[in-house]
């Protein structure tokens, strides 16, 4: 069954969302029929690619649902990510990342099972496993300059006369 328009619209419209394989209706909520790829504009028209083997967009609710395989892309943000599921609740601008999430901007990297993106805020919020913890590694520059003068080199070179 192909989708209607009504959900294409609704999705480009209000999700920003631009569902670019097949999808069939099953239960009032659309699934794409084989691994998906969309597109979510925010409001600064920066694109946001996410991809997994199943998504639903349910158009009550807002809320659009990746499963199995989930990577998103972020390059306005430098934002990469993978996730067992991922949901995108349109309405608040956040991204709800589960299960053995790694997310990885700017070199630094966050590892945790349920990790979630305010988008409008630009800030994570992760939480671990139980008995377990959150990771994250940062790359830190040392602002701190030496005022010191620098020690000689232990094998200085011969001056030449």
């Amino acid at each position: 069954m192909k989708p209607s328009f009504q959900l294409v619209a609704y999705l480009r419209q209000c999700l920003g969302l631009a569902l670019v394989l097949p999808i069939a209706l099953v239960g009032g909520i659309y699934t794409p029929t084989h691994r998906a790829d969309a597109q979510v504009q925010t409001g600064d028209s920066n694109a946001l690619t996410l991809r997994s083997d199943v998504q639903e967009a349910n158009s009550q609710t807002g809320v659009v649902t990746a499963r199995g395989n989930v990577q998103i892309d972020y390059p306005a943000r430098q934002i990469k990510a993978t996730a067992a599921q991922a949901q995108y609740f349109s309405r608040e601008a956040r991204i709800v990342l589960s299960g053995n999430v790694y997310v990885l901007q700017e070199g630094n990297s966050l590892r945790g099972e349920n990790i979630t993106y305010l988008i409008n805020e630009g800030r994570f919020v992760a939480l671990p496993k139980a008995q377990r913890q959150v990771e994250s590694i940062y790359i830190v520059s040392d602002p701190v300059t030496s005022t010191e003068p620098t020690a000689p080199s232990l094998n200085p070179e011969p001056a030449v006369e």
